[in-house]
């Protein structure tokens, strides 16, 4: 019990815990729920890993990628409200989920690649991507490494490295923890090596320079909870170094936002995705609604 109120609490893998057994029975066809949906799951291999994805709706293609050891499942809400109006694919990441382990080292790169290859193997053509946490991370490095495959990026809760710059030290302590606490007899079961694997990926990885960051000229909506276990400025600095990006601070929420309140969360990256991107001038265009403002007040004065 210790272990899971651990789990629950930990940063990037959070998504892959506190909503993975969510029903969506509302919306899901009665073969089976998101991430375990026979109608509607499909795999590919790539590298000699076999990786697990689904498809649902149609209209304009849009890529959910789930959180740190999440799966599918995770994203119940958001498939749930943007099957409505896109064409949304969701895939488990190697070594979690539905999909398969693989052999090496396991790196965002990597996983990216996988998320590349997939838009390939569906020749979805350019598209917007909602990534969460760990999902978040990989749909700025597929703008960084395939730019060619991204319209508009919506990043929740991302981080460019592992250190107290941009995590909270309790949550690095936490993951140590977990990991030096992990019991003998667990350690060599599949689920013991996935989370050894997976978790421990979060206190090496990810390595992003800011400055990498310019290279993303799509439209970019950067997402924070005000309580989230990403620092604040950390996010801050990552809406500062992408040059057409916009910040969304949710007011009380913490990193699990898009679980915790998805009206509003899905609500602002459907406005932003849909909207036409504007780079506001932060003086010019003030004073141009206060011009508007005062003008609306004389009128209604007469």
């Amino acid at each position: 019990m210790k272990r899971l109120l651990a789990l629950v609490l930990l940063a990037l893998s959070v998504p892959g815990l506190a909503a993975a057994q969510a029903k969506t029975s509302q919306t899901t066809k009665p073969s089976g729920r998101y991430g375990a949906n026979p109608a509607a799951g499909h795999t590919f291999t790539r590298d000699g890993v076999r990786l697990y994805f689904e498809v649902y709706g149609a209209g304009e293609p849009l890529l959910l990628v789930h959180g740190n050891g999440g799966s599918i499942s995770d994203l119940g809400a958001q498939i749930t409200h943007f099957r409505k109006r896109y064409k949304v694919i969701a895939m488990d990441s190697r070594d979690q989920g539905k999909s398969g382990d693989s052999p090496d080292k396991l790196t965002y790169e990597v996983m990216t690649d996988d998320l590349a290859a997939l838009l390939d193997h569906l020749k979805t053509g350019p598209l917007n991507v909602l990534g969460w946490s760990d999902g978040g991370i990989q749909a700025l490095l597929l703008a960084i490494r395939h730019p060619a495959k991204v319209k508009k990026i919506a990043a929740m809760a991302a981080n460019l490295n592992p250190s107290e710059d941009a995590l909270r030290p309790e949550v690095i302590a936490l993951i140590k923890s977990m990991m030096e606490g992990m019991p003998a007899a667990e350690r060599d079961t599949p689920q013991g090596r996935r989370f050894i694997k997976v978790t421990g990926m979060m206190l090496a990885e990810p390595n992003i320079e800011p400055k990498a960051l310019a290279a993303i000229t799509v439209p970019t909506l950067v997402m924070s909870g005000d309580r989230d276990l990403v620092r604040d400025e950390h996010t801050v600095a990552i809406y500062h170094s992408i040059p057409n990006s916009q910040l969304a601070i949710f007011p009380g929420a913490t990193h699990m936002v898009p679980f915790d309140d998805p009206a509003l969360f899905n609500a602002t990256v459907e406005r932003f995705f849909r909207a036409p991107f504007v780079k506001r001038d932060r003086i010019n265009d003030a004073l141009k609604s206060l011009e508007k403002m005062r003008a609306a007040w004389e009128g209604n004065a007469q």
